[in-house]
This record gives C-alpha cells, structure tokens and sequence, in this order.
C-alpha cells in the first residue's frame, strides 16, 4: 500500500469511528415495536459527538489549489444510498431518510440557513424562493369550467373549485436526478499531500413546470455551503449495504468520497467554461476529458515525489 492510500485508510477508519451508531437503537431489547429507536439516557449521551472538525489551513502552505465541479448520478449503484429510500413505510425512520430529505427539511426549519442560487455562493436564495421551484397548483379542464359558470362568485371567494379539481405538482426525493457537487483540492506543502474539501452541494431536479413533459429541462434546486451543514448531515444517516447495524453519516460518506462523480467542469481562465461547451455533442469525449483533468489533480502529487 502506497503512502496516499495507507494515510486514507487511516482518515476514513477515524471518521467511520466518530461516525458509529445504530441503525435500529434499541430494537434487540425493546418489548413493544413503539420502543424500537429510543435511546437510553446513556445511548443519547455517548452519541451527543460532532462531525470530525477540518484542521485549519495556512493559505501559505497551499502549493496548488483548483476548484473543481462534477455530478453525481444517482443511477449509477454505488450513489444509491444518496438517493434511497424514497417511498414506503421505511421513509418514516429517522435512520432512514434521502439526501434530499434531509437537505429540504433543515432548510424548512432553519437549521440550514447558507443556501445560495449557485456554486459561488455570492447571492442567498430564501425559502419563498426555493418553494417556488418546488410546487404548483393548477386548475384542470373541468374545474375551469366549473368556474365559469359562476367566475363572479369564485372571483369574490364565496364559491370554491373542488378539491379534486386541483392539481399540485410537487418535488419529492424520487425526483431528484442527481447531485452537482463543488470542490477544492489542493497541495498541502506542510503534509506533504494532496487533500480534498468539499464546498457546496447541489440537488438537481426537472423543472416542476415541466413535469408532465417526457425530457423535462434539468435545473439546479439550490446550492447549500457544505462546511455550515456538516452538524445536520452527521445526525442523518446514509444505509450501508455491507452492515445495517453501523450506518455512515451524510458528512462521512461526502467527506471520505464514497460515490462516484464526473467532473464536468473546472476552473479556467475561459470565464469556467464547461467541459461540454468546447466538447459538444460528443459524450465519449467528454467522459476522456473528464478523466483527463482528474489525472492532471493527481499526477501533481505523484510529480512531487522522488522515488
């Protein structure tokens, strides 16, 4: 095992430890199915821990930084556990809830407050904002008609379109296509290695106008700064497929990197153009491309080395 990879294992065996819990607390000892999930006194006192915090980083001590973009497609297996669970009795457990649930509900509730309208995180969106890209309401054929024979009535509010007439169009968690993500690697001179901090995350939705179109267009939901959320993301718990009963946080799983993600852009002196607008219309070759930058972030560690 070379250098890199045993100081990886070692980061990743630390975080999956600060990160341990149950998936079903309680479950072998509980004697009625509403005692399944409760926690002990001292259960709730040995899990009150914080994510792993970042070490702090002199801008002196960074040789090379890039800023980085890529997706994360939820079709892809091993992003499953970003995307599921999505329906069913399971998506009432705490321990058992989608990124996108996770990430919406903090944000209802005001535990997620730095949201931006995009990966520079110059400009917040509110939550009036964010809800109107989530739903809308609109009348059918019939109760229009319905309206017209009374539109005086139903202007003033004294009559009512029918329940059943209306039709909401809302964003749910099997919406989501997938995930843009925005990142920054850089060379620790003082580590002598090549590090990865993650900075916003991005779900990314049809247009819920065009919901009932076959090739709804893709937008960018929001983009929630990472590091303000990292507290939320470690309570909430992602399935492991391998040991049920050790469950990874959100925050480990983004941080360690587990899932797959093309980069689809990085920065340039182009104004950060996209891969695909000087690939166009050629998805092979932007896969190379892609391939092509993450080899020249990591061939600069590897140059740095004298073997």
């Amino acid at each position: 095992m070379n250098k890199m990879n045993w100081r990886n294992s070692i980061a990743i065996l630390v975080l999956g430890l600060c990160s341990t819990t149950f998936a079903q607390s309680n479950l072998l000892n509980a004697k009625t199915p509403d005692q399944i999930g409760k926690k002990t006194e001292a259960e709730l006192s040995a899990d009150n821990d914080k994510p792993l915090p970042y070490g702090y980083v002199h801008d002196r001590d960074i040789l090379m930084g890039k800023r980085i973009w890529e997706v994360i497609d939820l079709d892809e297996r091993v992003n499953f556990p970003l995307y599921f669970p999505v329906e069913g009795d399971v998506m009432t457990s705490p321990d058992r809830r989608p990124l996108y649930n996770v990430l919406i509900n903090g944000i209802k509730e005001g535990k997620i407050t730095e949201v931006y309208d995009s990966s520079y995180f110059t400009t917040k969106k509110t939550l009036k904002e964010i809800e109107s890209s989530l739903f809308t309401v609109d009348t059918t054929d019939v109760g229009l008609e319905q309206m017209n024979e009374d539109l005086d009535a139903y202007r003033k509010g004294t009559k009512k379109i029918d329940a059943e007439y209306i039709r909401k169009t809302e964003i749910e968690a099997y919406n989501v296509d997938a995930y843009k993500i925005v990142g920054y690697w850089y060379f620790d001179k003082r580590q002598g290695e090549l590090k990865y901090r993650l900075l916003g995350i991005c779900p990314v939705v049809p247009d819920v106008y065009e919901m009932d179109n076959p090739n709804p267009e893709m937008v960018e939901l929001f983009w929630v700064y990472f590091p303000s959320t990292r507290d939320i993301l470690h309570e909430a718990k992602a399935f492991n497929n391998r040991n049920s009963a050790m469950p990874f946080s959100f925050d480990h799983l983004l941080n360690a990197r587990r899932f797959s993600g093309m980069i689809y852009l990085e920065e340039n002196v182009y104004g950060d153009r996209k891969i695909a607008d000087y690939m166009k219309e050629n998805a092979q070759m932007q896969l190379l491309e892609s391939d092509r930058v993450k080899e020249k972030i990591r061939d600069f560690e590897q140059d740095m080395w004298n073997y």
